[in-house]
């Protein structure tokens, strides 16, 4: 081990930072964070730091460092590009048993600075020792995806109870045990929405009215329209805190792979004409699951609330009196004309949009077509493959111009997308030669698509 890892308590300590420009103030930042007391000597001050300077959060003390500077200091950081001064400055604070750091110079430090992850009070930090920056870069931005960004309030409640705690359960076991089953319950899900008062009255429950019965809830979540990195970063990190995965056929199976790996995964899925499992079915899974205590995702392509039945599966969860959280998803007519760049609306062309689902459109009275035909901005049609024949000829019978731009979109924003444009005159035709899932689109907007795809 190379460093010993250690939190300091840096409040009202004096710091001294030789330099002044970008880097330093990057540094006076985080110590500015931290409570320190900050001390600057340098010839000049970038912008950000003369700001600090007015405002009085830092000391400029000189523009030329001598050693006395830093006799009373708790640590030093050195962040200029005078290599003969930053040995100076190490050999004086060496010299003196002061901490030393030496910025991008690993063999001038006694000390260096993580890459952090702050969920105040929850303080997460990683180190290469300077031998791999990026890596840990790249790390830092996989943790800071998978920790809820309130998960410190939680800390911070438990924090408050936790004396309380101690007197209430006498016995070290049985207190873990009491913080175990709390962490892994609706408190956690309380804390990280940020609704401290209600999470502090959950714990309130648990400690002095016994609530030992594990309560399961259902989050509906959108998985987004193909893509697996179109994702939420809300939805990836519930995925990976689920006991229980219900997911559709359109749901990318790679979303599946980033998520918990010990959690039981179910497919529900339908296809048009082929329903593996009736929603009746699916209800009654996601209720038998909550009420056994689990954390139960059902995982939809898109968005829920967006031809998802995400409106009836809240009703009957609510009906059950399961606790329910919606995640919502991009929907797959934003994220498939925005992959090929056709803006739904434009302020030149299209004012509005209308979206829609063709699926059993069976006959002339399921939908207001006579208006629709004549709308005057963007259609969007979601299902609607198989009835694209009766779209096509219903649209054209209310007069609608047979000349209007179409384009056909299937496997949208995934590496086998397609697209097919034309106008409505052609639109059963294109829509024959696409892949199920398909994304039907009407309007002049299609225009755009030529002109921004020019290659």
């Amino acid at each position: 081990m190379d460093y010993l890892p250690v939190f300091l308590n840096l409040k009202n300590k004096k710091i001294l930072v030789i330099g002044g420009g970008d880097v330093a103030y990057r540094k006076i930042q985080l110590l500015i964070d931290a409570g320190a007391d900050v001390f600057i000597v340098s010839k000049e001050l970038c912008f950000n730091l003369e700001i600090f300077v007015k405002k009085k959060k830092i000391q400029w003390i000189a523009k030329k460092f001598r050693p006395e500077h830093i006799l009373d200091k708790f640590l030093v950081i050195a962040a200029t590009n005078n290599q003969d001064l930053n040995i100076q400055v190490y050999r004086e604070a060496e010299k003196n048993n002061i901490f030393i750091n030496v910025v991008d110079h690993p063999d001038l430090c006694s000390f260096i600075f993580p890459s952090i992850i702050d969920r105040s009070p929850i303080m997460i930090a990683i180190s290469s020792g300077g031998k791999a920056p990026v890596l840990i870069k790249q790390i830092r931005e996989k943790l800071e995806a998978i920790l809820p960004l309130h998960i410190g309030k939680a800390a911070q409640i438990a924090g408050k109870w936790r004396n309380k705690v101690k007197q209430k359960i006498y016995s070290s076991i049985d207190r873990r045990n009491f913080w175990e089953k709390l962490f892994r319950s609706n408190f956690l899900f309380l804390a990280n929405r940020g609704n401290e008062s209600e999470a502090e009255k959950y714990l309130e429950d648990s400690l002095y009215h016994n609530y030992h019965k594990t309560e399961g809830r259902v989050v509906l979540l959108g998985a987004g329209p193909g893509d697996a990195e179109l994702l939420t970063l809300k939805g990836l990190q519930i995925l990976q805190q689920a006991d229980v995965i219900l997911y559709d056929n359109l749901v990318n199976r790679k979303i599946l792979d980033i998520s918990r790996r010990d959690a039981e995964k179910i497919f529900v899925g339908k296809k048009a004409g082929n329903h593996l499992m009736v929603q009746e079915k699916i209800n009654n899974l996601m209720v038998m699951h909550a009420n056994s205590g689990k954390l139960v995702v059902r995982l939809k392509g898109g968005d829920p609330f967006i031809f998802g039945r995400g409106g009836e599966e809240l009703h009957f969860l609510q009906k059950n009196n399961i606790l329910c959280e919606i995640i919502p998803g991009i929907t797959s007519a934003i994220g498939a004309s925005a992959y090929f760049k056709i803006p739904l609306t434009h302020r030149n062309v299209s004012k509005g949009v209308t979206f829609i689902t063709g699926h059993n459109q069976e006959e002339e009275e399921t939908l207001p077509w006579e208006a629709i035909s004549h709308f005057n901005h963007t259609l969007v049609i979601y299902m609607g493959k198989m009835k694209a024949q009766f779209i096509q000829d219903i649209l054209i019978h209310y007069k609608k111009d047979i000349l209007t731009p179409i384009a056909v979109i299937s496997k949208a924003t995934c590496p086998d997308e397609k697209i097919f444009t034309g106008t409505l005159s052609h639109l059963a035709e294109l829509a024959d030669k696409s892949e199920f899932p398909s994304l039907l689109i009407i309007g002049d907007v299609i225009e755009l698509y030529k002109l921004f795809n020019v290659s």
